[in-house]
């Protein structure tokens, strides 16, 4: 079957394109089909737009929890006006069927990018959920694959297609606020305790096999089967990777940077309760690019916005700085915090629009959120976690001290006082704590590897578990 997948890049003509729409002209009759793997969160989002847009008919869906699978083709029925959707638990037999033009992706974060490659090596076009990668090497090679392919390959950070976004960053690069060094993103985002760590039992309408797919085979160890794979390391990347992939690529399109940064550091730890999470429910990440930083918090204890967010981004200029909240609205003021524009617009259903547009056009440089622009802005994140789960438990005073020592922001100690104080809040106070506090790690952006950090370099991947293998450079 996975041989299947690669041969079927070889054919050029498919879907509606091979019923004679070459002019991607799009009548009455005559709609993009579209399949949508993984469909209890965010896939709903997709299933909605897709089967409501008078563009595009939803043809498949597909989950390996085959009771949620079978109860979005009703919903998905009842929307097209009786027109109902196939289910499929196995993705690989979507790639099979050439009358598939889109597929669109909204598993768990470690199937994100193998399901992706393996979609535009079957000819399809494809969106991709945040992050488009589990890891820096696998996001890059789903950049490879796209191109190679020639497939339309949009990320979904919807901040992108917002108007109000859109019009803050334009407002930034004219100047707006002078001098831009800093970004920095904030994910205070209650999370509460996910449940003690055990060995519990997987669901029976759920294929486990598939559901872990690149991931190692392990028993169940969180008592939400659902959802809370976002807080395990090898499913998961913590909210850094989840919420904050929105903030992350907000920072990184304000700056203007094209690449990832010189050198990442990061330090917090999962404070408040012990259960069955392994990510960080408190972090700070720090990317030096040399004249600019990103700084990101994560803060999933309850807290108090920051300058007005909690979820948003704080775009720092010489003359004043502008806030973008998480639905895209944007406030900027000047250096006295006098406010003095407004920007609105959020950009959820605009975003699929432009996907579509740019599948129509066959031009990904229509798209908002290209892939690569997903992969570099995913990877950001993929690398502050490096950081920080290399790291070690140390006293609140010596991470003071090694900040004092290290190349960045000048801000590190306010960050890290506001952090603590935070913690205060929570009833977790710094003598009684410590700190997982990472180490500051050399990074060249051309190669996208660590400098001198062979440890480092071994966290860019995984091991992946036959036969759900990203593949190689080589081999895409």
């Amino acid at each position: 079957m996975l041989a299947s997948v690669a041969a079927l890049a070889t054919h050029s003509s498919r879907g509606m394109f091979a019923r004679g729409c070459l002019d991607h002209s799009v009548g009455p009759n005559e709609r993009l089909s579209v399949a949508v793997i993984g469909v209890n969160g965010r896939g709903d989002s997709h299933l909605d737009f897709f089967a409501s847009n008078n563009r595009t008919q939803v043809t498949h869906v597909c989950d390996c929890d085959e009771s949620v699978g079978n109860k979005k083709v009703e919903a998905v029925a009842e929307k097209q006006g009786g027109r109902r959707p196939s289910f499929v638990r196995d993705l690989r037999k979507l790639f099979e069927d050439q009358t598939i033009d889109i597929v669109t992706i909204a598993t768990p974060n470690h199937w994100h990018s193998l399901a992706a490659i393996w979609a535009v090596q079957a000819g399809k076009d494809v969106y991709v959920e945040k992050p488009v990668s589990h890891n820096v090497f696998e996001g890059r090679r789903l950049v490879q694959a796209a191109r190679k392919y020639g497939r339309i390959v949009q990320t979904g950070t919807q901040s992108r297609s917002a108007m109000g976004a859109r019009t803050a960053i334009q407002f930034i690069h004219d100047g707006g606020i002078g001098d831009v060094r800093l970004a920095r993103g904030l994910c205070y985002k209650r999370r509460p305790s996910i449940g003690p760590r055990g060995n519990y039992e997987v669901p029976k309408n759920v294929d486990y096999d598939l559901w872990l797919g690149p991931a190692p085979w392990a028993p169940l160890t969180r008592p939400n089967f659902h959802y809370d794979w976002h807080w395990q390391w090898p499913y998961g990347n913590g909210d850094l990777g989840n919420q904050g992939i929105h903030q992350m690529d907000v920072c990184r399109w304000a700056l203007g940077q094209q690449r990832l940064g010189d050198r990442v550091l990061s330090f917090g730890g999962r404070f408040g309760y012990e259960d069955a999470g392994e990510t960080a429910n408190t972090q700070v990440v720090v990317h030096d690019f040399g004249q600019q930083q990103i700084v990101f918090e994560v803060r999933g204890l309850p807290t108090q916005p920051f300058k007005g967010q909690a979820v948003g981004v704080l775009v720092e200029g010489s003359n004043g700085y502008v806030g973008i909240n998480s639905s895209g609205n944007a406030i900027a003021f000047d250096d006295q915090g006098t406010e003095i524009r407004r920007f609105e617009g959020s950009g959820d259903v605009q975003h699929f629009e432009n996907f579509i547009d740019a599948v129509l056009s066959r031009e990904y440089e229509m798209l908002h959120a290209d892939v690569e622009q997903g992969h570099l802005s995913s990877a950001l994140c993929h690398l502050g976690n490096v950081s920080f789960r290399l790291g070690e438990h140390v006293h609140v005073n010596e991470v003071f001290d090694h900040l004092n020592h290290t190349k960045g922001p000048e801000n590190f100690e306010e960050t890290l006082s506001r952090m603590l104080e935070h913690l205060a809040a929570n009833a977790i106070h710094s003598d009684d704590v410590k700190i997982h506090l990472g180490p500051q790690l050399e990074f060249d952006p051309p190669s996208e590897s660590f400098r001198d950090s062979d440890s480092a370099n071994q966290m860019l991947t995984r091991e992946y578990r036959e036969p759900y293998v990203v593949p190689s450079a080589n081999e895409i």
